[in-house]
């Protein structure tokens, strides 16, 4: 057997990293079993046709090193969809429906049910004629249970009694995703459908609309675990980046994301995690999987940004940083100052911030750190000695090392992070000496006697 399989999105005008996960998975199987990946585009709602929101997926699909063999946009189906609904309806596996949702919320509420009750079957032999307003419902069956194998989840089961007869063509003649969906993955042979286990609850309608549309067989499923915060919540836009291009906004490099998602509900057995997509791809099974839920730990995305990083050849770096930094530093001290970022960074767009003391003006400490640092005994001494052989001490990183350490060895005490903070307003950073014989000997001297003149 071939594997087919697909990535269905909605355009949105982003994709979420829920979403791509899925993406990555779908292919990450396809390319392991040398099946083809499929890239099918749910936009049979008219306001996500827009070419724009159908390109920012694939923007994303192609940032992310994810290529797709075949393309299919269900907006550009309508006429198949609707061909095989009337098929339903003709065979007597669908029926017309005028209910309007009030209709249908009343009637909920008469049975004594909630509002959002199920729809109850009203024009299922009311014989409905076509017109405006009218929508195509499914006529579920009564009795016996659909039902699947997931690879993930196990058995799966629901009484088509609790099924409600769901909308399959809206009173506008829009054909609903679910028989869309249903139509093409018997159409184009869909042979595994990996998706997130929030669409379980549409899988049986698909099933249902499948079989009545003649099919003999399903394709194998896998729900895929939700991806969860911190506080173990499903990731919302409200509280999370959740779009795949905030990360490559930040700076994150596209094969490092890729290789973090790749292990969110999936794991390689020797337990090494950061390793080349190639070595995935030979690992990667659906039945390895696991049910919990996966935690998008953003530290850890870090952690294998900053790998990513420190594996680039130094030139490469160099080009991708250079444009954040153009216009501020100069390109040779740059390029001096890079093997050093390189190894501290774990995103581009921290890149900035270790080099803004050099070219403008140095944040201000944070109160806990200036009470760590510059309260102890001796630096007040410290700095006044400093100051003064800065004076007239020729400007250059080898000298400038020399007198604040022979400051600290006279005076036995430390002296270095005293002036790190005083200068660059934070405790850690870029070595200190070579940055700073790049900057104006006066600046320094000025930030060296604020600081002083603050201990007072």
């Amino acid at each position: 057997m071939t594997v087919r399989v697909r990535f269905s999105p909605a355009p949105s005008g982003y994709l979420h990293v829920g979403s791509a996960r899925s993406a990555l998975f779908n292919w990450l199987y396809a390319r392991h079993t040398g099946g083809t990946f499929i890239l099918r585009v749910e936009d049979t709602n008219a306001d996500r046709s827009k070419p724009e929101l159908v390109d920012s997926i694939r923007e994303s699909l192609t940032w992310l090193g994810l290529d797709w063999d075949e393309e299919y946009l269900q907006s550009e189906r309508f006429d198949l969809y609707l061909e095989a609904a009337n098929d339903l309806l003709a065979n007597g596996k669908a029926y017309l429906c005028d209910c309007t949702p009030d209709d249908v919320k009343t009637r909920a509420e008469a049975r004594g049910e909630s509002a959002s009750g199920g729809y109850d079957g009203h024009c299922r032999n009311r014989n409905v004629e076509p017109g405006d307003g009218v929508a195509m419902r499914f006529a579920t069956p009564n009795e016996g249970v659909t039902g699947w194998d997931d690879l993930i989840r196990g058995r799966v089961e629901f009484e088509n009694a609790v099924l409600e007869d769901f909308i399959i063509v809206r009173s506008s003649g829009v054909p609903m995703f679910h028989v869309a969906n249903a139509y093409d993955d018997y159409d184009m042979g869909i042979t595994h459908v990996v998706r997130g286990e929030d669409l379980v609850n549409t899988t049986p309608r698909v099933l249902l609309l499948r079989e009545a549309m003649g099919a003999t067989t399903q394709p194998t499923y896998a729900h895929l675990p939700l991806i969860v915060n911190e506080q173990r919540k499903k990731l919302s836009k409200r509280r999370d980046d959740v779009s795949v291009s905030d990360y490559a906004d930040k700076g994150y490099l596209a094969e490092a994301m890729r290789n973090y998602l790749a292990t969110l509900g999936w794991g390689p057995e020797d337990g090494v995690e950061v390793r080349p997509i190639e070595e995935i791809i030979e690992q990667f099974e659906l039945a390895d999987i696991g049910k919990a839920p996966a935690f998008f730990d953003v530290k850890k995305l870090d952690h294998f940004n900053g790998e990513y990083i420190r594996a680039l050849p130094e030139d490469d770096f160099v080009s991708q940083t250079w444009p954040l930094v153009d216009g501020t530093i100069d390109r040779e001290l740059y390029e001096r100052l890079a093997p050093e970022l390189q190894l501290r960074v774990k995103q581009f767009s921290q890149v900035p911030s270790f080099i803004d003391w050099i070219v403008g003006d140095a944040p201000e400490p944070s109160g806990k750190d200036w009470r760590k640092v510059m309260k102890k005994d001796k630096v007040p001494e410290a700095l006044d000695l400093i100051i003064e052989r800065l004076g007239e001490a020729p400007w250059e990183a080898a000298e400038l090392e020399r007198i604040v350490f022979g400051v600290g060895e006279e005076l036995e005490t430390r002296t270095q992070v005293p002036v790190r903070l005083a200068i660059t307003g934070v405790r850690s950073g870029l070595p200190l000496f070579e940055p700073m014989a790049a900057v104006d000997r006066q600046v320094v001297l000025d930030r060296l006697k604020a600081a002083r003149e603050r201990l007072r």
